[in-house]
């Protein structure tokens, strides 16, 4: 099995400290610059489970660094240069305490909240009598707060102005900016034959512009179905082929994890691990409509670093 990269401890120049987040690697260079790198890592329920999947970084960063590049035109991103398959540098920015969730389809955890008896998702008012994957008649935005440690929380537009968490202005904007996003994202999919079903996008601030931040339209990210299928599959009420993480979700839902106190991660085989890493590969084919051209990770770390100091150097 090919090499997995689970952290990194790099010391760049310039370096004032480094953010072990979930999945990214986030270096701080002078206040000024980010090196974020994508390792292998995955998490599911606020989780970082204990096994990294090959290949999974690359195939996060050179798709969100792909879809940065086509959105440009809507916001301006923190992205300045992406020196390697698993590392993007861009603009240090001051994060917005949220995250900017947007659903087109009632699916994941909002069924779920849906199915529990609940009518209304983050203040905004969901009709009786929908089924699991149905379309919303527009698309609804869910906020989440951004939780430093453990799980981040559900929380309304309303509650987030009345904390003072972002202003009335500049939420005005995150929220036409992420439906904006959403949309190029809905119509970019739907030409490789797939539905964005939904997705989140992070945001920050250097002085009084806004930029967009972290990854956009990755598998970690957002949720993807086939779109040949789910008509078909809908009507009779079976599950949609989708690209996303939700699968290991749903198989940590099989084996009795759900991220909560007391429970303990399945053991993860070589097998299913592999299998993850397909379905990564598969979604950025599929999303891209690209080959994944896999980088030898023999000597992964080395590379990371010799590509990330020489972008520094010539900065």
């Amino acid at each position: 099995m090919a090499e997995a990269i689970n952290r990194t401890d790099f010391e760049f120049p310039g370096q004032v400290n480094v953010y072990h987040g979930k999945v990214r690697d986030v270096y701080n260079i002078n206040n000024e610059l980010l090196v974020m790198v994508a390792s292998d890592r995955i998490s599911a329920f606020d989780v970082v489970l204990p096994r990294a999947i090959p290949f999974k970084g690359q195939v996060l960063n050179q798709i969100a660094e792909k879809f940065l590049d086509a959105t440009s035109d809507i916001v301006p991103n923190w992205k300045i240069a992406s020196p390697d398959p698993m590392v993007t540098i861009g603009k240090y920015c001051n994060p917005f305490p949220v995250e900017m969730i947007i659903r087109g389809y009632l699916t994941g955890s909002s069924w779920r909240t849906y199915k529990s008896g609940a009518r209304e998702i983050c203040g905004v008012p969901v009709a009786d009598g929908l089924k699991e994957h149905q379309r919303f008649p527009e698309p609804i935005v869910t906020p989440t707060t951004k939780a430093t440690e453990g799980h981040d929380e559900d929380i309304s537009k309303e509650e987030i102005l009345k904390q003072g968490l972002v202003s009335a202005g500049d939420y005005e904007k995150l929220e036409d900016y992420t439906r904006r996003l959403f949309q190029r994202g809905s119509e970019i999919a739907a030409e490789k034959g797939l539905i964005l079903v939904d997705t989140k996008y992070e945001f920050g601030k250097v002085g009084s512009q806004i930029y967009l931040i972290d990854e956009i339209h990755t598998p970690d990210s957002s949720r993807y179905f086939y779109a040949d299928k789910y008509d078909e599959l809908f009507a009779k009420g079976e599950q949609q082929k989708q690209l996303s993480k939700e699968f290991v979700r749903e198989w940590l839902m099989e084996n009795g994890f759900q991220g909560k106190e007391g429970q303990n991660v399945p053991d993860m085989s070589d097998k299913f691990v592999e299998s993850v890493s397909e379905r990564y590969i598969e979604l950025y084919e599929k999303v891209t409509g690209e080959k994944f051209i896999k980088v030898p990770t023999e000597t992964v770390v080395e590379r990371i670093e010799a590509n990330v100091n020489n972008f520094l150097q010539n900065y």
